[in-house]
């Protein structure tokens, strides 16, 4: 689901159901974002925050410009990265030739993008890799992964030449390639009123979760908050 209003999608979005639901939002977002203060892609499953009045909105949006909000994913990769963890630290822009891509730039040249990564599972030519975000940026994921020489199963934007899902993930892969197997899994924030800890998981979804058992991966590890 597209996250918000704008070219090609002027409604059917996750702000028109919200305001079907609520009374109102927090304004600070404007007229075609309220409330939002965070962003999904479109295929990305999982976890967002919506924002119900402005004195939240101002507390959360805080909170992920000082680096405090914890966003932890998981990405279904066609690869196998030659350590257990890491960092990838780069400047993202947008693609000169394709402007529907985003890729690593010279330094100083885009927006500073921090991704920490680890394996959760390696199952032949596909891994399972846990990544938690210091920054928020457009297709940071997906890039660096794919930058890295892991693209994400079903992704059809950064797909790589030679690069295809095993035989028995094909059933759970979107034809399109708008989906790619990144899930947004944990997302802990801090009360903006109260101060208290919040901790909140959402499980793989159908697609996701069986592309797990497909794979001999037990999608139950991943439930939720103790």
């Amino acid at each position: 689901m597209v996250v918000h209003p704008g070219p090609g999608h002027p409604d059917g979005t996750l702000v028109n159901a919200l305001l079907h639901h609520l009374d109102g939002l927090s304004g600070i977002g404007g007229v075609q974002r309220p409330g939002i203060v965070h962003r999904l892609d479109r295929g990305t499953s999982g976890l967002m925050v919506v924002a119900k009045n402005d004195d939240a909105h101002q507390g959360l949006a805080a909170q992920f410009a000082e680096k405090t909000a914890g966003r932890t994913y998981l990405a279904l990769v066609l690869g196998s990265p030659a350590a257990e963890e890491g960092t990838v630290r780069s400047w993202l822009g947008r693609h000169r030739t394709d402007r529907l891509r985003w890729c690593s730039q010279p330094e100083g040249v885009g927006k500073h993008a921090v991704t920490h990564w680890a394996v959760e599972a390696r199952v032949g030519t596909v891994s399972l890799v846990r990544c938690w975000l210091e920054t928020g940026r457009t297709h940071q994921v997906r890039v660096h992964l794919t930058e890295q020489g892991w693209p994400l199963a079903g992704d059809g934007t950064y797909k790589r030449r030679g690069r295809r899902p095993p035989a028995r993930l094909a059933p759970f892969l979107d034809d399109t390639g708008q989906r790619p197997m990144l899930h947004a899994w944990e997302l802990r924030l801090t009360h903006p009123r109260s101060g208290a800890p919040l901790a909140f998981r959402a499980a793989p979804p159908g697609d996701f979760g069986q592309a797990l058992e497909a794979l001999g991966i037990d999608p139950g590890r991943f439930g939720s908050v103790d």
